[in-house]
């Protein structure tokens, strides 16, 4: 990775076309090349920690595969990221005490109405774009207990990926997502109480340990951008990559034993279908963290 400013002032671009040849030279090009063979996540050997980082150095993500089937154990992605250099977890309000949250449908009167805790499908976003400016979500773990019966496919994007793609198609797009002021979130009221306060902030920024770091979510209501024609041109840009099917991308349908690991990349879901008896359910766990070594 270059130095922070030659990604985000636009102000060295020969340290930038020097990082972007590499990273494309390097890049996997199918869901296959980011899977990690693990036999137990819980007590990674140093062979599958070796392999894990290295999908992570190259893609900001890998999906790791066990026999562990359905084991309901709360752990697992605790201790997965506590061996990948991951540090304190992001307690949000829909993570359980043990700040990992049981992804499931859920009907009760806290989670009702919020999207994740439903079959509906996820729209384009990266985690906790929504928190404070000090607890950014730097990455995060997914772990498959059990899939739906159909659907609950993730969609995966590097945000590299989509940083070069709009720097190459317009550097303005950078400028203008960099801008401190480029995206607002309005403040989250329940009954006429204020829950969460408006969260302002830019769309690329400097991440933790020094790397680029992405806050997006593609959500068409409740998300305010600056009304400038850059700002404006830019979003349309970023909706007009994630639509195209040519923006390397991956997808993934988890499987009971599986699991993501990555560094908050861009990432949604599609709808899904439950059997009777047989929820889908995913652990996750949020950190403000990035993936040691990567």
């Amino acid at each position: 990775m270059p130095a922070l400013d030659a990604l985000l002032t636009l102000d060295h671009p020969d340290d930038y076309a020097r990082w972007r040849d590499r990273k494309l030279a390097q890049a996997p090009q199918r869901l296959e090349d980011l899977i990690v063979e693990v036999r137990d996540p819980r007590r990674l050997s140093e062979a599958e920690r070796d392999a894990i980082l290295d999908r992570c150095r190259r893609a900001n993500m890998a999906v790791y595969a066990t026999a562990l089937g359905d084991d309901p154990d709360k752990a697992i992605p605790r201790r997965l990221g506590e061996q990948l250099g991951l540090g304190r977890l992001d307690r949000n309000p829909g993570a359980d005490e043990d700040a990992v949250t049981a992804l499931s449908v859920r009907s009760d009167a806290f989670h009702r109405g919020y999207i994740p805790y439903t079959d509906r499908p996820l729209a384009w976003h990266t985690d906790g774009y929504y928190n404070a400016p000090e607890r950014q979500i730097s990455a995060f773990i997914l772990h498959c207990v059990r899939p739906a019966s159909a659907g609950g496919v993730n969609g995966l994007i590097d945000p590299e990926m989509l940083y070069i793609r709009l720097r190459e198609r317009d550097p303005a797009h950078i400028r203008a997502l960099t801008n401190p002021a480029a995206m607002r979130i309005p403040p989250n009221l329940v009954d006429g109480v204020e829950i969460r306060p408006a969260r302002i902030g830019p769309v690329f920024r400097g991440g933790e340990r020094g790397h680029l770091a992405l806050r997006y979510s593609d959500r068409r209501r409740n998300i305010e951008w600056q009304e400038d024609a850059a700002t404006q041109a830019a979003v349309a840009a970023i909706r007009e990559f994630l639509d195209d099917p040519l923006t390397p991308r991956f997808e993934a349908r988890l499987a009971s034993g599986e699991g993501l690991v990555c560094n908050n990349v861009l990432h949604n879901r599609s709808r899904f279908e439950d059997e009777i008896g047989q929820a889908r359910l995913l652990y996750r766990a949020r950190y403000y963290r990035r993936i040691g070594a990567t």
